[in-house]
């Protein structure tokens, strides 16, 4: 099935408003062809995936009560998952529709995709809209996530009793909450996370197929990307992305830590892990355009080099050598101004990266898989310490 007309411009590109799942969103009311009606689908999702956990633990007797060491309310990592994390992953198909098209759009405003190449350009973007749409992609990861789920159906959880089983770890026996968190709850969170991954798969797929084109890349851009610069751009819209997996991170360890008497420092593997993913998923693809960008590093600084050393050449025998006429005044000359031009000009091409992002986006990816994992610090100092120590830098 394929639902791409045969021809798309930058302003159709969306890695989210197409696909099965999209489709059913428009007929069953829950999205608009503009992805507007969020609230609806976050409430939805809500009422699918935790509220009959809700019902369903109070009818087994786990909800409040002690008869488990962990119930269902105190599941902080369930109630993050599904009331947290999941409307974070609808959040951000809103946001990365409405940015991703401005960031497509930048290579035909900037002059980066000439007229003979616009042809070839449009084409990736056909080819990446007939691949976000394929209904075999979403339909083989559902059949992926339930098959994994009836072949194994037990989960990594504590080694204690709680709300949705039966016994501990290993000899646990789900009870009706756990039939539901199993095989409905958590296939269909997976499978909005998991459809993620297909999407930035596309996303790689499409720049990797624009770095292949023939780019004007211009080695003086003052954001020392050749131009390329505006790719930093995408890293932001899909920050609701990495809150989304830093939240269920952070909420995995809290519950570790109440539970089990873990300890924060012992999950660094972790959360570096987690951090080091979340950059390669979300700057990895903007590296694809590193051989551009140093060859025109490279380029630029033999084209440049070569104009400057014909400038001063030129400027030393007009000015130091007397080649200026008599009259011609040197005090107020455009001589000077132009030097220094140049200079700043050939200043920028040795500070050009071989990426389009810096240092900032990738401390600002970091900050966010870290900031709902920052809470659980109080965990490694009591409130009585912490109150001490900060009145003892304030005094």
């Amino acid at each position: 099935m394929n639902t791409t007309p045969e021809f798309q411009t930058p302003d159709d590109f969306s890695l989210v408003q197409g696909g099965p799942l999209f489709q059913l969103f428009i007929r069953s009311h829950l999205a608009t062809t503009g992805l507007e009606l969020l609230h609806r689908r976050i409430l939805f999702f809500a009422l699918l995936t935790w509220l009959p956990l809700l019902l369903l633990s109070a009818v087994s007797g786990h909800l409040l009560e002690s008869s488990v060491n962990v119930p269902f309310l105190y599941d902080l990592e369930t109630h993050v998952r599904f009331l947290v994390a999941l409307p974070l992953l609808l959040v951000a198909e809103l946001l990365v529709h409405q940015r991703m098209r401005l960031v497509v759009r930048q290579f035909i405003e900037r002059g980066i995709i000439s007229a003979q190449t616009r042809p070839r350009f449009d084409a990736c973007i056909v080819s990446a809209l007939r691949l976000r749409n394929s209904v075999w992609l979403e339909a083989g990861l559902i059949m992926f996530i339930l098959g994994y789920h009836f072949i194994w159906d037990k989960l990594i959880t504590l080694d204690t009793t709680i709300w949705y089983a039966n016994g501990i770890a290993s000899e646990q026996h789900l009870n009706l909450a756990g039939y539901w968190l199993v095989y409905i709850s958590i296939p269909i969170f997976q499978f909005l996370l998991f459809r993620w991954l297909l999407r930035i798969i596309v996303w790689t797929r499409f720049l990797w197929q624009v770095a292949r084109l023939d780019l004007y890349l211009v080695p003086t851009h003052p954001d020392k990307a050749g131009g390329l610069g505006f790719l930093a751009g995408s890293a932001a819209a899909f920050m609701p992305l990495t809150l989304s997996l830093g939240t269920l991170l952070s909420a995995m360890i809290a519950q570790r830590i109440f539970y089990e008497g873990a300890k924060l420092l012992e999950f660094k593997p972790e959360i570096a892990a987690s951090v080091a993913v979340m950059l390669l998923i979300i700057l990895g693809p903007l590296c694809v355009f590193a051989g551009h960008l140093a060859r025109t590093k490279r380029e630029g600084l033999m084209r440049y080099g070569k104009l400057a050393t014909r400038y001063v050449t030129e400027f030393e025998q007009k000015w130091l050598e007397g080649g200026a006429s008599a009259d011609e005044a040197f005090v107020g000359t455009g001589d000077i101004q132009s030097l220094a031009d140049l200079n700043n000009s050939f200043e920028i091409i040795p500070a050009m990266r071989l990426f389009p992002f810096d240092k900032g986006v990738v401390l600002q990816i970091a900050a966010t898989v870290l900031l709902p994992v920052l809470p659980l610090a109080l965990t490694l100092i009591s409130l009585e310490e912490l109150a001490q120590k900060i009145i003892g830098i304030l005094l």
